[in-house]
């Protein structure tokens, strides 16, 4: 199947998934939404359960690639790390299943695809890779402070300077991921972050 059609899938049970709780959600209608058949959903995602790790599995990766974004930007560290922040922030609450993904908080309303690998039997790469392991919230933390750790500089560049900086990272996306929890008041997560920031990081 063409991504594509992949693609009008996923967009399609996300705008269901706003509309309506996920176990009301219908794959007829999925499909419909997205000018396939029901059959060509179910060859594309097996299950309700596969067109749910899909969705989750893309949001995941909207996420990280925001991340990437803010991290790549042409300012200081500092200021990358605070755009990191607020992202989370931002990312959480405008998608709820960003939102439970980085908390571990799944509402009734939302699909609750485990998080450990299931078996696959498809033979499409995009949903070998959605059938693996999901995220966990520790994961996350893991992920986007290492890749901080790989995109950001060190001033001196020794072994010490670096696990400062990882630090630094873990413990701005921790103090978003409070924020995503309980939001900030005035200032927001930018001058929380900016006040636990380390004066010297870039």
């Amino acid at each position: 199947m063409m991504p594509a059609a992949r693609e009008s899938l996923l967009d399609a049970a996300y705008t269901a998934l706003t509309r309506r709780p996920w176990p009301a959600v219908r794959m007829v209608d999925v499909a419909a939404a997205a000018g396939v058949s029901r059959q060509t959903l179910y060859n594309e995602f097996g299950s309700k359960e596969g067109c749910a790790r899909a969705l989750v599995r893309r949001e995941a990766d909207g996420y990280l690639a925001g991340v990437e974004r803010a991290l790549t930007a042409p300012t200081d560290p500092r200021e990358r790390l605070i755009a990191v922040a607020e992202w989370t922030v931002a990312a959480a609450r405008d998608n709820a299943l960003v939102k439970a993904m980085l908390t571990g908080c799944w509402s009734e309303r939302l699909p609750s695809p485990t998080l450990s690998a299931v078996p696959s039997s498809s033979a499409v790469p995009a949903q070998r890779r959605a059938d693996g392991p999901l995220p966990s919230p520790g994961d996350f933390v893991a992920i986007v402070r290492d890749r901080a750790v790989s995109l950001l500089p060190v001033s001196g560049s020794p072994r010490a300077d670096t696990a400062e900086l990882a630090r630094a990272c873990e413990l701005v996306i921790r103090l978003a991921l409070s924020c995503v929890a309980a939001p900030p008041g005035r200032g927001g997560v930018a001058e929380l972050v900016r006040g636990a920031l380390p004066r010297q990081l870039g």
